[in-house]
């Protein structure tokens, strides 16, 4: 529904849940999000949300980069021995509230809507800026999955200025294209638990259909709050895993948060107020929905 949160959210859900090694996680999230992403970026070139030309001029910088991160994770795993899990849980750890941080900051983004537009303008200087940008993504991702949805859904509305359904319909196509790069370096490097992969397959890909078609039709703003609570909570809780003094209190304080967001959404919002502002305009915005 939002273009983030999945990649994000599985990691950590498979580390401290699931009790998977870290380094396994990240290629077994990289491998199914791959599926997932390709399945929503798929269903959103059909409904026309996908800025082509900037997907392609960020998969310039994001693809190598991220064969580059996985080969870096790889190189950390063979020097640091007994203490590679700890180090891998802090640096997905900050990759994670790095992108809550991200999501969470778009609620004080000053109104854009008479700057959106539908398709970029890519000069020479803004094609440099979009693989730069996919540099940057590609190599975070390769060594945490985090950050393909997020980072790059901020950079293309403060960079790009895109219209909200183009900006979520552009980074799920980019990804899946980043994803599979990503998931075929950790193929090779061995990372990846097909068995694992399969099971959240049967869930994820239904869920990624419903939610790529209610993306013009529900609240995503507060869902990016929600999502932007649980991976601070998500973070905080790595970093106590990984060693970090982090208190219990503080930690059930974002699950409890994101509760009471959600009960403030649904008790403030009037029975007859639709569930979703027109692309372009803010959360909030009373408009009549839109069929696909």
């Amino acid at each position: 529904m939002t273009g983030v949160g999945g990649g994000s959210l599985m990691t950590p859900l498979l580390i401290l849940v699931f009790g998977v090694k870290p380094v396994t996680a990240i290629g077994t999230d990289l491998a199914y999000g791959a599926v997932t992403k390709t399945v929503g970026g798929w269903r959103h070139w059909r409904q026309k949300t996908v800025d082509l030309s900037m997907s392609t001029w960020m998969a310039f910088g994001s693809v190598p980069a991220a064969v580059a991160g996985v080969f870096v994770l790889k190189k950390l795993e063979r020097s640091e021995g007994a203490g590679f899990d700890s180090t891998i849980l802090v640096l997905v750890a900050i990759a994670l509230l790095l992108c809550a941080v991200t999501m969470l900051a778009r609620l004080f983004f000053p109104a854009v809507s008479d700057r959106e537009q539908e398709s970029a303008t890519l000069t020479p200087a803004r094609k440099v800026l979009a693989t730069s940008l996919g540099v940057v993504i590609g190599f975070v991702l390769g060594i945490t999955s985090a950050g393909s949805g997020s980072l790059i859904a901020v950079a293309l509305i403060l960079l790009f200025r895109l219209t909200p359904r183009r900006v979520v319909g552009t980074d799920v196509f980019h990804a899946a294209v980043l994803l599979w790069a990503a998931a075929l370096a950790h193929l090779v490097a061995g990372d990846i638990d097909f068995g694992l992969a399969g099971n959240i397959l049967v869930g994820s890909i239904p869920g990624v259909w419903l939610g790529t078609r209610w993306s013009v039709l529900v609240p995503v703003g507060a869902l990016r709050v929600a999502l932007g609570l649980l991976l601070l909570g998500s973070g905080l809780a790595l970093l106590a895993k990984a060693g970090a003094s982090v208190p219990t209190p503080v930690l059930a304080v974002f699950p409890v948060s994101v509760l009471a967001l959600a009960a403030y959404v649904i008790l403030r919002r009037p029975r007859d107020e639709p569930s979703s502002p027109a692309p372009g305009k803010p959360f909030g915005a009373a408009v009549a929905p839109t069929a696909e």
